[in-house]
C-alpha cells in the first residue's frame, strides 16, 4: 500500500495548526470589540414584603441589535437573581431564585417604544401589558434599571445565616425569531452580558 511521505502529513500538519491559530486570533479580536456590559449598582435590602434589589447596568445596543431593533424586530433581555447560603461542608445551597423578562420592541407605525416586563417568557404574543416611550432613549433607560424587584419571599431567607447574591443581566438570543437565532449564535455584536455578586447584609433591629 503506497503511504504517502512524511513531508506530506507535516505540511498537513502544519496548515491545520496555521488556520486553527488565525481562527482564535481572528474570534479573539471580535471579542475585543465587544463594548462590556456593566453593573453600575446593586443594592438588595431585607423588607416585610421580602427581599428588593434594586439594579442599575450601563451598556451600549451593539450595532446588529440597534438596526434589528429599528426594524421592528423585539429584543429580549432577562435579569436573574440567585440567593446562595454559605455553606462549610459543601456548596452553597439555593435558597432562591427569581427571573425578570423584558421584551422592548419599536413600532414603526406609531414611531413609539414598548417595553413589557414580565416573570415568565414574553415571546411575540403581545398578552403582556407593556409601557410606551416616544424615544429609543428613554425606553432603553427603563430596561437597564430595576427598582425595588422582589426575588425572594419573607420567610425564604434566615436572617441568621450568611448569604450572597448573584446577579446576571443578559440579550437573550434564544427569544428571537429563527434566522436571527443561526446568525447570532456566537456573533460578538449579539453579546451583551453583566454580572454582579454581592454579600447580603441584613440590618440588625434597633
Amino acid at each position: 500500500m503506497h503511504r504517502p511521505p512524511a513531508r506530506t502529513f507535516e505540511r498537513t500538519g502544519w496548515s491545520w495548526i496555521f488556520a486553527f491559530v488565525l481562527l482564535v486570533c481572528g474570534s479573539a479580536a471580535a471579542w475585543a470589540q465587544v463594548t462590556p456590559a456593566e453593573v453600575t449598582q446593586l443594592q438588595v435590602e431585607r423588607t416585610e414584603d421580602g427581599v428588593l434589589l434594586s439594579a442599575a447596568v450601563r451598556f451600549e445596543l451593539p450595532q446588529a441589535v440597534d438596526d434589528a431593533l429599528a426594524k421592528g424586530i423585539p429584543m429580549f433581555f432577562v435579569a436573574e437573581a440567585t440567593i446562595l447560603r454559605d455553606r462549610w461542608y459543601w456548596y452553597d445551597k439555593r435558597v432562591a431564585h427569581a427571573t425578570r423578562h423584558m421584551r422592548l420592541a419599536f413600532q414603526p407605525l406609531t414611531r413609539r417604544w414598548r417595553l413589557q416586563v414580565s416573570s415568565s417568557p414574553i415571546g411575540n404574543s403581545g398578552l403582556v401589558l407593556g409601557q410606551m416611550f416616544d424615544t429609543r432613549d428613554e425606553a432603553l433607560a427603563a430596561v437597564q434599571r430595576i427598582s425595588r424587584w422582589r426575588i425572594a419571599e419573607p420567610g425564604e431567607v434566615d436572617p441568621e445565616g450568611t448569604h450572597n447574591v448573584d446577579f446576571r443581566f443578559r440579550l437573550d438570543v434564544s427569544q428571537l425569531p429563527r434566522p436571527f437565532q443561526i446568525g447570532a449564535v456566537g456573533q460578538a455584536d449579539w453579546y451583551i452580558l453583566a454580572v454582579r455578586t454581592q454579600r447580603l447584609a441584613f440590618e440588625q433591629p434597633k
